[in-house]
């Protein structure tokens, strides 16, 4: 059974990765919250409050193509003033999958902040595995991002 739930795992993966080499390179800020970057929340928050926030369509702000939402006007503005400081590595896809040499959709809800920089995975489930070789992980996404985004 063991040997079964593993080759169903590696299936899966494989079939991810063929599906997400079949459909070219992706945007480079992930806009799966309907056009929104982070599918609503404020990048800025998981830094200054240490959790995932709301933000909302009253402090948007544009960058890359996609509207990002804050909390506060404070939190817009230093964004503004820093994007790269507060956005979401990968442009918000699975820190995970990217490691994997694909992309995936994020949830805000599975997040880690590691040297300063702002991490997503599919799941927390994802996540757990992600943590597991973290710095091999982020190495290897480094390495494969410049290849998988427009």
């Amino acid at each position: 059974m063991r040997n079964r739930v593993r080759f169903i795992g590696t299936f899966a993966g494989l079939c991810a990765l063929v599906a997400a080499s079949a459909a070219g390179p992706v945007d480079p800020v992930n806009k799966s919250g309907k056009g929104l970057a982070l599918k609503g929340y404020d990048p800025v928050g998981y830094f200054t409050d240490s959790q995932p926030v709301k933000g909302s369509a009253e402090f948007a702000h544009d960058w890359m193509g996609a509207e990002w939402r804050f909390a506060s006007v404070e939190n817009r503005d230093r964004f503004a003033a820093d994007p790269a400081r507060y956005a979401p590595q990968y442009g918000g896809y699975c820190a995970w999958a990217v490691s994997n040499n694909y992309t995936a959709d994020a949830d805000p809800e599975a997040w880690k902040i590691v040297d300063g920089k702002l991490y997503l995975n599919y799941s927390k489930g994802v996540q757990k595995k992600w943590e597991k070789d973290q710095a091999q992980r982020i190495e290897a996404a480094d390495a494969n991002w410049p290849r998988l985004h427009k």
